[in-house]
């Protein structure tokens, strides 16, 4: 079982930018990928960002170049550097674990309780 915590969220204007945590209970984390998930009001949730356990990286098209994931196994936790951010990312963030295929296809079974980013313009 992994439980996550995520933390970091908040209101901030367009241009600015937040880093999001996700701390994680359970030793089978380190051998997880982790995604970085989005569901904006009315929308789809979406993968925005996935680091796997050795910290290879990849990001929604939308985010490459503003985004960064990192992750620090000893500490079990993963964080999402978000800059520029633009107010079409306001939304709940959600960090999931699973093996890296599924967190992939949006489909890991842990997630956290996500935490809410709000861009004004």
């Amino acid at each position: 079982q992994v439980q996550l915590v995520e933390s970091g969220g908040g209101l901030v204007q367009a241009g600015w930018s937040l880093r999001l945590s996700c701390t994680a209970s359970g030793s089978a984390f380190i051998g997880y990928a982790v995604g970085w998930y989005r569901q904006a009001p009315g929308k789809q949730r979406e993968l925005v960002a996935a680091i796997t356990s050795s910290s290879s990286k990849n990001y929604a098209d939308s985010v490459k170049g503003r985004f960064n994931s990192s992750r620090d196994n000893a500490k079990k936790t993963v964080n999402l550097q978000m800059n520029s951010l633009k107010p079409e990312e306001t939304g709940v963030y959600y960090c999931a674990a699973d093996l890296y295929m599924t967190v992939m296809k949006s489909s890991p079974r842990y997630w956290g309780q996500g935490t809410q980013v709000t861009v004004s313009s």
